[in-house]
This record gives structure tokens, C-alpha cells and sequence, in this order.
């Protein structure tokens, strides 16, 4: 059976290049970076090497990286060590309702917790109002935190908009960027950023690695102590075969991306409008056109149950998603799509779509090929569709 990978949203492959560069680091020079003998030094300075790499996809002095052990650490970092860092300022927070749980959670432990949080609504696109940002800032407002891209419905806010603002009125601004590394250009000057999130195997490079961005200047309060590693931000012997390996995919990101937007717009586009015109009762979820990320697409089918339909793909070697990876164990339905204005219902017939470097047309041909058998035999099955037809 052959396999097709559209789940790219959830992890990538590792790209051969950083694996073969890892191995050296797994195998030859193995020494801890902050010795000081031979083993040591080689360490130093790979690891140093791909503080660069991260820094350069993003536009930041390489001292303004700071690894960590993934998007969650890193935006937990930002969102905790802003907020205890400036809490003598205020204790007023912002985020939107259609953050990644990494945030959301963070930002929801903090409210249990003396802070005052305001979420703001998005509208059907999945896009924040920058004026409603602008109304729900406080004179004790601190943090900021909204997504550069959704991992869901793919929706690319106006970060730089969002941004100038924060900056005038001095209040910390966090993006987080996982989903938008390496998929769309990120310069954390323009986009006025004071801090932002990245993680490795978004942009295949190895599981387990991540970093923040933090704008010179900027203070936060580390979570982790125990020893002076990242500048004593992030105690801990770093995982320097991952942090390497995630320097070389941030490499060849850069080098790549503009030819591999170009394929994945084409295949993305393709692949909605093939949805759309085979399929009845679809709704696509999130903007079109360039408000979205490049190889996402979301769609809702009505009068299916979103899970069957996963199972039904896979049995076929098609992996997909109903929404974020990290709540794919849940029954509840996706929290972006209930923002989004979506009813229970419409939101659990959800189905994720998202492609990748190694995607072929033949792929998308043999989607919207099966796609539209699999949806008919389950409506079949539903007395909800037949009700309605």
C-alpha cells in the first residue's frame, strides 16, 4: 500500500542532510559544549554554529536565541517569564481565543494566579481585529501574545500591525511562530516582536527542540535553574545533536522556501477546489488566497463524524488530521473552529489537510479520488443526512 503523508501541521520527516549531520554529534564529537577539553570545543562551536542558522531564518542576533526543548517550553518561557519579570507593572494579559494550548494553557494557570487575562473573539476567517486589540488594552496591560500562523486553519494575523502597537506603548509583545517557520518569510524587526517562539521538527528537523527568540533588552524570569546554560534562561546540558540538526533545517528552510511555496500554493489550491466542486455539504475553514499558510487546508463536511472519516483515510495510507496534533486524543471539538463561529456539530466533521516538501500531484489526484467515496459511504450511515436530503 502506498502511504500518503498529509500531516505536516503535527511533526515533518527529518530531512536527510540533518540527520547525516546529527549522527556525527550522536557518534563522534559527543563531548558536553560547556567543557573546555577538545571534545568540548567542537561541541561549542556546532552548537554556536546553529544558534546562527535559527537567528538568521528570523532576522535576530544570534545572542538573542535561546534553545529550549521545543515550541511548548519556549512559548511557556516567553509567556511565564514576561509576565513574573514585569508583574510589578501591571498583571493585565492579552491573547486570542485561537492560540495553540501551549499558550492558552499558560496563560490560564496565570489567571488562576493573580493575573488578569482578556481573550479576544476572531472573526470566521480566524483572523484577530486589531481593533478590538486595541480596545482591550489596559494602562496595566504587559504581555501580548498572538500567533503569527494557525496551526488549524492555517489564518496568518497581522503580526506587524499588532506589533507597532505594543511598541508604542511599551508593552511586551510575544509571537509565537511554529507553524509559520520556514513556511513564510519572519523578520523579527519589522514585525516588531519582543519575543517568539520556534520549534525544530515544524521544518524538518528532530523532535524534542525549540527556541525563543528574546529582543535585546527584553527581561524575563528563566523556569528552569540549576546552572549557567543559555545564558542561565534555560539551565540544563543542552541537546546538541537536536539543536544542530534543527540549525541545518532552519538552513535549508531559508534556501527553499520560496520554490517550495510556489508547489504547495499550487497543490493546496488544487486540493480545496477539488473538495469543493466532488463534495457536497463542505464548508472550507479560514481565508483563502495569501492569508494563508501555503499547505494548509481545513475543511468541514457535514452529516459526518470527523473521526470515521480519519480511520477511513488511514485504512486507505492517507494520514490527516481533525485539528492540532496535541489534542487529537480529545472528543471535544477544535476550540479554533468553535471561535471561528462553527457550530459542535459542523466543528466535529472537521478534516486537516496539510501538505509537505515531499507531496506529489499524484497524491492530490488519489485524495480527491478516494475523499469523495469515503464521505458518500458514511453519509449513508447517517440518519442526520438523510433527515436533511
Amino acid at each position: 500500500m502506498k502511504r500518503i503523508y498529509l500531516d505536516h501541521s503535527a511533526t515533518t520527516p527529518v530531512d536527510p542532510q540533518a540527520a547525516e549531520l546529527m549522527m556525527t554529534y550522536f557518534l563522534e564529537y559527543y563531548g558536553n559544549p560547556s567543557s573546555i577539553h577538545f571534545f568540548g570545543r567542537q561541541v561549542k562551536k556546532a552548537l554556536e554554529e546553529a544558534r546562527y542558522q535559527v537567528a538568521s531564518l528570523i532576522n535576530a542576533d544570534p545572542s538573542e536565541i535561546t534553545f529550549t526543548s521545543g515550541g511548548t517550553e519556549a512559548d511557556n518561557l516567553a509567556i511565564q517569564g514576561a509576565a513574573r519579570a514585569r508583574s510589578g507593572k501591571g498583571k493585565h494579559l492579552i491573547t486570542s481565543a485561537i492560540e495553540h494550548h501551549a499558550v492558552l494553557d499558560t496563560f490560564k494557570y496565570l489567571a488562576k494566579n493573580g493575573y488578569e487575562l482578556t481573550i479576544l473573539p476572531v472573526d470566521e476567517e480566524g483572523i484577530v481585529s486589531v481593533d478590538e486589540l486595541k480596545k482591550a488594552i489596559r494602562p496595566d496591560t504587559i504581555l501580548i501574545s498572538i500567533m503569527h500562523a494557525n496551526n488549524e486553519v492555517g489564518s496568518i494575523q497581522p503580526a506587524a500591525e499588532i506589533g507597532r502597537i505594543t511598541r508604542e506603548k511599551g508593552i511586551i509583545f510575544h509571537v509565537d511562530a511554529v507553524q509559520s517557520l520556514g513556511k513564510l518569510p519572519i523578520d523579527v524587526k519589522t514585525m516588531n516582536a519582543d519575543l517568539l517562539t520556534v520549534s525544530s521538527h515544524k521544518i524538518y528537523g528532530p523532535k524534542g527542540v525549540g527556541a525563543l527568540y528574546i529582543r535585546k533588552g527584553i527581561k524575563i524570569s528563566p523556569l528552569v535553574y540549576g546552572g549557567s546554560q543559555e545564558r542561565k534562561l534555560r539551565s540544563g546540558t543542552e541537546n546538541t545533536p537536536g539543536i544542530i540538526g534543527f540549525g541545518k533545517a532552519c538552513e535549508l528552510a531559508g534556501e527553499r522556501m520560496e520554490e517550495e511555496n510556489r508547489k504547495l500554493i499550487t497543490q493546496r489550491d488544487k486540493l480545496m477546489n477539488g473538495i469543493i466542486s466532488r463534495i457536497g455539504h463542505v464548508k472550507i475553514n479560514g481565508p483563502l488566497g495569501d492569508k494563508r499558510l501555503p499547505g494548509n487546508v481545513n475543511v468541514s463536511i457535514n452529516y459526518i463524524e470527523g473521526e470515521s472519516l480519519l480511520l477511513s483515510l488511514d485504512m486507505l495510507g492517507i494520514a490527516a488530521s481533525s485539528g492540532s496534533a496535541c489534542t487529537s486524543g480529545s472528543l471535544d471539538p477544535s476550540h479554533v473552529l468553535l471561535a471561528m463561529g462553527l457550530s459542535h456539530e459542523v466543528a466535529h466533521g472537521s478534516l486537516r489537510l496539510s501538505l509537505g516538501r515531499h507531496n506529489t500531484d499524484e497524491d492530490i489526484d488519489f485524495v480527491l479520488e478516494e475523499l469523495p467515496k469515503i464521505v458518500d459511504r458514511l453519509r449513508m450511515m447517517s440518519p442526520l443526512y438523510h433527515k436533511a436530503n
